[in-house]
């Protein structure tokens, strides 16, 4: 997924983070790897409890780090992040590294006005006066397209409508310019409108800014416009990897062909069925053995022996293209062209 001739700005190689609770281990992200370069966008795909959000708060360093257990290794810019002190994260975070979390009424202080908030992050990274913070929050505010910046500054978080609240959210994220962005379903709970708003702001700040970003959604529609590259995760693990053209046109896994044959079509006929994936996410606590998809794989069948249930499949990569399933790729060929290609046709 990277270049031969550039470094990925952020390398993440192996990761598992376990939490430990009072039922047992919870085992929400199992040897997860990906990379992503300055001035690209990575989508992260999956089902809630795919373990999508704790990657990424992990990769900021917000977790509970007496109940969490995290091995493997990330590398932000050349840097170790899994041991840097909680100062050095603090450092980085909002400055080199910044999130835009889903709810953005919860994410804001109810207590403080939008640009007081901006503006101490500001203050907090670069030592600006007051002064200099409010004029660089308004500055923010008029390139997140929040109209009457110089007025709205001084408005609290429940005077904008939610559209609004997400742009401050960006705002504030940006504020110090920061190289990496990790963006949690930040569209999910905004009108369709809006979303495309969201997404062509993301858009823009990245190509001003050069910013690598990485955009988490369970909205395989968004990651069709916004992404360069797509991980799918299903119980923890990558399932699937590749570009958007790859994963949304050619997919290879029985999960991602479930999350297309999912999605309604705007070009097919009306009166054609969803086709929901049968079956839960599993259980982290107790994970299924082998590939974590199987007990709800359709497909399963095609494979001899017991392979599916008692043996993890390798995600064997080609240039950063492949899958972690036990069909083999002629299997995964027919059964993509004869069954899952003319239902989203």
């Amino acid at each position: 997924m990277t270049s031969t001739d550039q470094q990925p700005f952020l390398s993440v190689r192996d990761l598992q983070v376990h939490f430990s609770t009072e039922d047992g281990t919870v085992k929400a992200v199992d040897g997860l790897s990906f990379d992503v370069e300055k001035g690209k966008t990575l989508g992260i795909v999956g089902e809630s409890g795919s373990g999508k959000s704790v990657t990424n708060l992990t990769i900021l360093g917000l977790h509970d780090r007496e109940r969490t257990r995290i091995n493997g290794e990330i590398m932000l810019d050349g840097k170790e992040l899994l041991g840097a002190s909680e100062r050095e994260l603090e450092r980085l975070r909002g400055n080199k590294m910044a999130m835009i979390f889903q709810d953005a009424l919860a994410s804001l202080s109810p207590f403080h006005t939008v640009g007081r908030q901006i503006s101490e992050t500001y203050r907090k990274h670069t030592g600006a006066s007051k002064q200099e913070a409010r004029k660089r929050a308004i500055e923010m505010l008029t390139r997140v397209g929040i109209p009457q910046p110089d007025l709205r500054v001084d408005d609290f978080p429940h005077q904008f409508s939610g559209g609004m609240r997400q742009r401050a959210m960006i705002a504030m994220a940006l504020v110090c310019d920061p190289q990496l962005l990790i963006a949690d379903e930040p569209t999910t709970a905004l009108d369709v409108t809006v979303q495309a708003q969201i997404m062509d702001l993301l858009k823009d700040l990245q190509q001003d800014f050069g910013t690598a970003i990485v955009f988490i959604t369970h909205d395989l529609g968004v990651i069709a416009d916004i992404a360069d590259d797509v991980l799918v995760m299903y119980g923890g693990r990558c399932v699937e990897r590749g570009t958007k053209r790859e994963v949304l046109r050619a997919p290879q896994h029985p999960y991602t062909w479930g999350l297309l044959a999912s999605m309604p079509s705007l070009t097919g006929p009306v009166d054609v069925p969803l086709m929901p994936i049968p079956g839960s996410p599993p259980s982290m606590l107790n994970p299924p053995t082998g590939c974590r998809f199987h007990p709800r794989c359709t497909f399963k069948d095609r494979v001899e022996g017991d392979a599916c249930s008692t043996q993890q499949p390798p995600l064997e990569l080609a240039a950063g293209r492949g899958s972690a399933c036990h069909l083999s790729p002629a299997q995964k060929k027919a059964i993509f062209t004869d069954q899952i290609q003319p239902r989203l046709s």
